[in-house]
């Protein structure tokens, strides 16, 4: 990560969680560390929340042709495909 990229924050951690990080990562490693572990949890949040905002969206009743399954459906979409532009 270059330097001209980074910005300093400041924000309170817990005692115990601050003094782990130092006795684990080495001096020059620990923002990098927090930096990642912020990373994958931000990228969590925002997956859960696209879920939350989405929940409901699929309705079956707009989806009658998935009843018997997608699997089955998508069997019947290649079936349906092969004989096109056969013996033509």
């Amino acid at each position: 990560m270059a330097k001209a990229n980074l910005k300093q924050a400041n924000f309170a951690l817990p005692a115990e969680l601050m003094d782990e990080l130092r006795c684990t990562i080495p001096r020059g490693e620990q923002s990098k560390v927090v930096a990642e572990a912020l990373r994958k949890e931000l990228k969590r949040l925002k997956f859960r929340q696209a879920l939350e905002h989405t929940f409901g969206a699929w309705q079956e009743e707009k989806h009658p042709e998935l009843e018997q399954g997608a699997e089955q459906y998508i069997r019947g979409l290649r079936r349906s495909s092969r004989g096109v532009g056969e013996g033509s």
